[in-house]
C-alpha cells in the first residue's frame, strides 16, 4: 500500500477535526468576570494615585471593551472560526446577505465550477424566498445564520433582548426551511458584542469570521476585489463574499473569482467535507490538492 493511499475514515482523525471546527460558546458570561476585574483594578488605581492615574485607566479599560466589538476575529466576547485547518489547497466560499436575485445565476456558476459554498443568509429574507433556500440545499450547499433581520447599523450595539431574538428567529426560520439547523453563524458586517455568545450556545452555532475578503458588497470593479482575495488565499482561507449588492456586480464578481481558484488550482470546499473525507496515510484528507504552506489552525478562546 502507498504511503498515498488512502484508507477508511480515522474516528480520532475526524473527531480532531470536528473540534476544531467547532466554537460553540462554553462560557456565553465569561466576559462579565473580565469586566468587573478590570473595574476593580481601575478604582484601585484612582484611589491609590488620583485622578491623574486613575482617569487614563478608566479610559483604556472602556478601550478593551470596545475594541474587539469591530474586530470580526477578535475572541473576547465570543469564540471564532477564522480559518480552516487545512493544509491543502482547499477554501471556503461563504456569501452573505441572501437569499436574493442574484442566488440563481451564482448557484449556476457554482456548479459549472464544481465548487461549494455556503450561505450565511438573513432570516426574514429566506422566509420571503423559500424556494432560493430550497434550491441551495439541493444542489449540496451550506446554510449559514445571518441574523433575522439583518440590522447592519445597529447589529455591534444590540442588547440581550433583541440579539436573542435575532440569532434564534433565524435559527428558527432557517432550520423549518431547511430540516435540520445550521451550524454556522455570521455576525453581521462581522461585528459582535457581549452578548451574541449566550444565543449562539443555546442554538449550538459557531461563529465564523474570514481570512480574505475584497470588499465586494461596496466595490463595483470585479478585478480590484478578485486581486485583494487573491493576496490574503492561501491553504484554508475562509473567503467573505456577498450577493445582491447595491452595485448589481456580484454575479459577475463571484465568476471572476471562480475563475481565478480554477486557475491557481485550489477547491472550493464545505467545512462538513473535512469532516467526512477519508483520511491518506499521511494524515491530510483523501483527494486533497497538494499543499503550499501550513495554514493557520482556527482561534480559539
Amino acid at each position: 500500500m502507498s504511503a498515498r493511499e488512502t484508507v477508511r475514515p480515522l474516528p480520532a482523525a475526524v473527531e480532531a477535526v470536528e473540534t476544531q471546527l467547532s466554537r460553540v460558546p462554553r462560557h456565553p458570561h465569561a466576559w462579565l468576570w473580565w469586566v468587573a476585574a478590570s473595574q476593580l483594578a481601575v478604582m484601585a488605581i484612582w484611589l491609590a494615585w488620583g485622578w491623574r492615574a486613575g482617569l487614563p485607566a478608566l479610559l483604556v479599560s472602556h478601550a478593551f471593551v470596545l475594541v474587539p466589538v469591530f474586530q470580526p476575529c477578535s475572541r473576547v466576547y465570543a469564540p471564532v472560526l477564522a480559518r480552516l485547518p487545512s493544509s491543502g489547497r482547499r477554501v471556503w466560499l461563504t456569501i452573505d446577505d441572501g437569499p436574493s436575485d442574484d442566488t440563481m445565476a451564482i448557484l449556476d456558476l457554482l456548479d459549472r465550477h464544481a465548487a461549494k459554498a455556503t450561505f450565511f443568509l438573513v432570516g426574514e429574507r429566506a422566509q420571503a424566498r423559500p424556494g432560493l433556500v430550497a434550491a441551495i440545499v439541493r444542489r449540496g450547499h451550506g446554510i449559514g445564520n445571518h441574523s433575522h433581520t439583518h440590522p447592519q447599523a445597529w447589529f455591534w450595539a444590540l442588547g440581550p433582548k433583541r440579539m436573542r431574538d435575532e440569532v434564534l428567529r433565524a435559527q428558527q426560520a432557517l432550520t423549518a426551511l431547511c430540516g435540520q439547523p445550521p451550524r454556522w453563524f455570521r455576525s453581521v458586517v462581522g461585528m459582535t458584542n457581549p452578548f451574541v455568545a449566550a444565543p449562539l450556545r443555546t442554538a449550538g452555532l459557531t461563529r465564523v469570521a474570514w481570512s480574505a475578503r475584497g470588499y465586494d458588497a461596496v466595490r463595483a470593479d470585479p478585478a480590484q476585489v478578485v486581486a485583494l482575495i487573491e493576496r490574503d488565499l492561501a491553504p484554508g482561507a475562509i473567503v467573505l463574499l456577498h450577493e445582491g449588492a447595491p452595485h448589481g456586480r456580484s454575479v459577475e464578481m463571484i465568476g471572476l473569482l471562480l475563475q481565478r481558484l480554477d486557475a491557481l488550482d485550489f477547491a472550493s470546499v464545505l467545512p462538513e467535507e473535512l469532516m467526512a473525507a477519508p483520511v491518506a496515510h499521511d494524515g491530510s484528507a483523501a483527494g486533497a490538492k497538494e499543499p503550499v504552506r501550513s495554514a493557520a489552525l482556527v482561534d480559539e478562546r
